[in-house]
């Protein structure tokens, strides 16, 4: 077996004299050196660096493909650097990586913050909204930031949504002789930031975070009235059992609720919707939770719209059933899968019923009623009964 031809380096801000001899070596001996201007400039490659593209493209080295070759990556290449975007593009007799440490862990050295019990998150190229499922009272929060200029971005974005009296820290150059940490409180941020910054920590206090129940208040997310309800979407999420990594179908989304919190499960989730206007609904739901990146809207009618999705572990179905979509998406479920499929008229209920007896499963009523004033008295207001059939393939 030959040797690797390219070797990923991470490198800190104390530049050549915090790498190890083999990190070293393989500098020494690459013809071409791959890193952001920064890197190179750490290692004092001269002519033989290549400074990345913007944006990135891991395609670039393999151009270098069979030739001695190294990339230099901020601290861990692994975690939230380029390694597992270039390692997946290579054998794994292609390549052998050296890291430092990552700047998550100078920082958690730094403040004396349990890494293990901290929340590290790449911002640098992702929405603030991120950090959403992870704002609780005195959640400790670790991110990167792009520029000192996102530093300013962000404290406004905490101090809008209610967590100004958060503290926060910029943390500069770790690790290197320029090192510099000050600690400021988020509503009242007014610092001039050096403009290669790329860490903040945040230790969160204001308002309260989303709860982790099923069943958010509908009035956490956007719609037009075609919501599924809290107390009936927890119905229908505790059938569903979402689990991370497992993908879901959400047929008939709606304003999305389903999707949005199977994805804040961990999952991940294909919002089908026929409406432009409710798709844009889903669109905003998914972005406000910070879950764009979990999310797949497809604007379009069941069973058509499902040809080019990939299989789910979990199908919902909001309403709408009929024998052409069940047959559809019957045929696409693989064993173990689930299905759950709501009923608000006789004829969808008839249907389920028939199903049951078909397939088995559970059906199963359930009727809400919520308590309205009446003068000294009050008075039940019955929503309309739903008929919930969930089945595992």
């Amino acid at each position: 077996m030959s040797d690797p031809w390219l070797t990923i380096i991470g490198i800190g801000e104390d530049g050549l004299a915090g790498l190890s001899e083999a990190s070293r070596k393989a500098l020494a001996s690459a013809e071409t050196v791959f890193g952001g201007e920064r890197h190179l400039a750490l290692a004092e490659i001269g002519s033989r660096g290549r400074p990345w593209p913007v944006p990135f493209d891991a395609n670039v080295v393999l151009s270098c493909r069979g030739r001695p070759t190294a990339v230099l990556v901020s601290g861990d290449p692994f975690w939230h650097g380029a390694g597992a975007s270039l390692a997946e593009k290579l054998g794994s007799d292609e390549w052998i990586a050296h890291p430092a440490p990552s700047t998550f862990s100078l920082a958690a050295a730094r403040l004396g913050w349990r890494l293990e019990a901290t929340v590290c998150l790449g911002l640098h190229a992702a929405p603030f909204e991120r950090l959403v499922p992870h704002l609780a009272q005195d959640a400790r929060i670790i991110c990167l930031v792009r520029d000192a200029a996102a530093v300013d971005k962000l404290t406004k974005w905490l101090t809008e949504r209610g967590w100004g009296a958060s503290l926060l820290w910029t943390l500069e150059a770790l690790g290197g002789p320029r090192e510099y940490i000050d600690q400021h409180r988020a509503d009242l941020f007014a610092e001039d930031i050096a403009g290669d910054l790329v860490a903040v920590a945040v230790l969160a206090m204001g308002t309260q975070g989303i709860p982790r129940s099923s069943g958010l208040p509908d009035d956490l997310f956007v719609h037009d009235g075609q919501i599924t309800k809290r107390p009936v979407r927890a119905f229908a999420l505790s059938a569903l059992g979402p689990r991370p990594g497992e993908r879901l179908w959400d047929i008939g989304a709606g304003s999305g609720s389903i999707a949005v919190e199977w994805a804040l499960c961990g999952g991940t989730a294909s919002a089908v919707e026929a409406r432009e206007d409710r798709a844009a609904n889903i669109r905003k739901n998914a972005a406000a939770f910070g879950l764009a990146h979990r999310i797949s809207i497809v604007t379009g009618r069941a069973p058509d719209a499902l040809a080019a999705l990939d299989a789910p572990d979990a199908v919902f179905i909001g309403g709408g059933l009929d024998n052409a979509m069940f047959d559809a998406i019957w045929m696409r479920l693989s064993p173990g899968a689930r299905l759950v499929a709501h009923s608000v008229t006789l004829e969808t209920e008839a249907m389920l019923g028939e199903l049951h007896q078909r397939h088995g499963g559970e059906l199963m009523r359930a009727e809400i009623a919520h308590a309205a004033p009446l003068g000294r008295y009050r008075s039940w207001e019955a929503a309309r009964p739903v008929v919930q059939w969930s089945v595992v393939r």
